[in-house]
């Protein structure tokens, strides 16, 4: 029964759905995409020593901050294809079990840190919230349309950091390298006049292949489950519950959006980044300029080497061809 069960999940991971998180909530104010570094696909990293781990593979550069406070709730949003914020999908399909974590980085500048030699904390964590039956992280995400939320420390020194999201699928983790990892990068601003500064880990380098939480049979039974990683600063994980966990979503699945605020929150005009100039008509953008999207009367055009990438129907920018 075993084999049969482990040769369904690994023929399933060959056809079913990898993810990315998209999209971030801040107190439950949609930001949509506008701080994230989008990756520039949905598969997984399965090296736990390379540097993709930090912010997936050559992720779109972004030149949104959003802004958060100490003690503010953040959300952040898995969905399988990129702009699909409809609820009809699975967050991450194909039994892609396993925990979801996120953390914290404190940088210098959160639209140019690489945050590979940052120093990362993390701020929350769900790995198997119950083992009667099993009920994964992910599952929870898929329960509440690839939301989760965690709440940002009321105690931190006011700055730019990284914000990072990541779920680990465990389903052909039985075999070292089996583990698949699914990230993204945030860039936030935090406010306040806190003084923490939270010792963390590098990423890479916090994980090892051959972590118990990372190189694992799922399909045993399963008393509990060892989450990668330091425990969460001023949150510890709770005991597994022996008893079947409530599946009902938690957010409301009745109000999600299908698609990405038109302007990030606070703004009464187009986001046009720092870093870019808004030419006339007809000129060329500069790299990782604003190409295109709803409203757009700038530049459609990229400099060379670069060319324009939809990252949602209100916003495309100019990336390396």
């Amino acid at each position: 029964m075993f084999f049969q069960t482990a040769l369904l999940a690994a023929l399933a991971s060959g056809v079913a759905s990898h993810a990315t998180f998209q999209d971030l909530w801040v107190n439950n104010v949609d930001q949509g995409a506008y701080c994230v570094r989008l990756p520039l696909s949905n598969n997984p990293v399965t090296d736990v020593t390379s540097t993709d781990l930090t912010c997936n593979v050559n992720p779109t550069p972004s030149a949104g901050i959003c802004q958060v406070m100490p003690g503010d709730t953040v959300t952040v949003e898995m969905h399988q294809q990129p702009g699909d914020r409809t609820c009809a999908n699975e967050a991450i399909g194909g039994d892609h079990f396993g925990p979801i974590q996120v953390y914290m980085a404190k940088v210098d500048d959160a639209t140019t840190a690489d945050g590979s030699s940052q120093s990362w904390f993390k701020i929350g964590e769900m790995g198997l919230p119950s083992n009667n039956p099993d009920y994964w992280g992910t599952e929870v995400l898929n329960d509440n349309c690839g939301h989760f939320t965690v709440t940002v420390p009321k105690d931190i020194a006011p700055g730019n950091y990284l914000l990072r999201a990541e779920v680990i699928a465990l389903h052909v983790a039985s075999s070292p390298g089996g583990a698949q990892f699914y990230m993204s990068c945030f860039q936030v601003n935090v406010g306040g006049s806190g003084t923490a500064s939270p010792s963390g880990v590098k990423i890479p380098g916090a994980y090892s292949a051959s972590d118990p939480g990372i190189l694992i049979n799922i399909y045993q039974t399963l008393a509990s489950y060892t989450i990668p990683g330091p425990t969460p600063y001023n949150s510890p994980s709770p005991v597994p519950a022996t008893t079947a966990w409530p599946t009902t979503a938690t957010w409301n699945t009745a109000t999600q959006p299908t698609t990405v605020p038109a302007l990030p929150p606070g703004s009464t005009s187009a986001a046009v980044p720092p870093s870019q100039t808004s030419a006339a008509s007809g000129a060329t953008q500069t790299a990782y300029g604003q190409c295109g999207g709803t409203g757009w009367t700038g530049p459609t055009a990229c400099a060379s080497g670069f060319k324009c990438n939809a990252q949602s129907q209100y916003y495309a920018q100019c990336v390396p061809a």
